[in-house]
């Protein structure tokens, strides 16, 4: 099941999705105002409430088209947690961009977004040449966590994800790379559209098959497949999980296949004007359109 959240009437809540409408809760918000507090519920839990929304007469029905569309997690409970160099092509292009050698990562590497990067899949970017002139583009597939937990065994691990939606994980390269670290040049306001709504575990066969593609201005930058991620989900999952404990609603970027524009020969940098197209099969597509200031 696919599920979003929206501004109605002027008020943030959750709908479900059901081919082009967007059904929202009428007498059945059942106390919950968000996906966020759907995905605390559990996924049978969020299915069977979703089934009843789409079943009730008073709920409301909204063309996609004409709806507000909120990132599905708006203000996730800690930092979007981000793993680097989770594709080899990736993690070789960007060596060879460094005029580093290529090492495929032996470990997981992560680093987080600050939580207010996060916008909705069709909100404008921002480019502010106060913070930075190199402004870049990453298509991701993002787990949202469901049932939380501490050393999570990998092979449970899938059994906590609620669901799966797109992120764009955009990057300020000069302040990456001045500051030798990922954090200041991933935490932006903007640097985080996500969307346009989450699809849960149950609808996804499986995370590890599916097609994923960037283009800015219609030009194809970045295409790629989940089937081809060095650390795979579970494992990330477990990892994440025996330092802290991870929480509904938990949002963990997996990772973005080559094609990012600092690696192409020349570079290549977002512009105002520029609109950018993340999608992956199966999931969806966010677009946002960059501006200036």
């Amino acid at each position: 099941m696919r599920f979003a959240n929206i501004l109605h009437e002027g008020e943030p809540t959750w709908a479900v999705v059901d081919g082009d409408e967007l059904v929202v809760p009428g007498a059945l918000a059942l106390g919950c105002r968000s996906v966020s507090k759907l995905a605390a519920r559990g996924v049978e839990t969020a299915v069977a409430w979703g089934q009843r929304v789409l079943d009730d007469s008073r709920s409301v029905r909204v063309p996609v088209g004409d709806a507000r569309l909120l990132a599905p997690i708006p203000r996730p409970p800690k930092n979007v947690m981000c793993l680097g160099l989770n594709y080899a092509a990736h993690a070789q292009e960007s060596a060879a961009a460094k005029g580093d050698d290529f090492q495929a990562p032996e470990a997981p590497v992560v680093f987080t977004k600050a939580t207010s990067s996060v916008v909705g899949p069709h909100d404008d970017i921002t480019l502010d040449p106060r913070i930075t002139e190199q402004l870049d583009w990453e298509v991701e597939l993002a787990v949202v966590i469901g049932e939380g937990g501490a050393h999570i065994p990998e092979q449970k691990a899938l059994d906590h994800v609620f669901g799966y939606t797109v992120v764009n994980d955009v990057s300020a390269r000069d302040r990456q790379f001045r500051h030798k670290q990922f954090y200041l040049g991933k935490s932006m306001n903007g640097a985080c559209p996500m969307g346009p709504w989450l699809v849960t575990r149950d609808a996804v066969a499986d995370p590890h098959d599916l097609v994923m593609e960037c283009s800015v201005n219609g030009e194809t930058k970045q295409k790629g497949s989940t089937g081809d991620l060095i650390f795979k989900i579970p494992y990330i999952v477990h990892v994440l999980s025996t330092v802290h404990p991870l929480e509904p609603g938990d949002v963990i970027a997996t990772g973005t296949p080559d094609g990012v524009g600092f690696a192409r020969k020349p570079p290549e940098f977002l512009a105002a004007g520029d609109e950018v197209v993340c999608t992956v099969d199966g999931i969806g597509s966010i677009r946002n359109r960059i501006v200036g200031v």
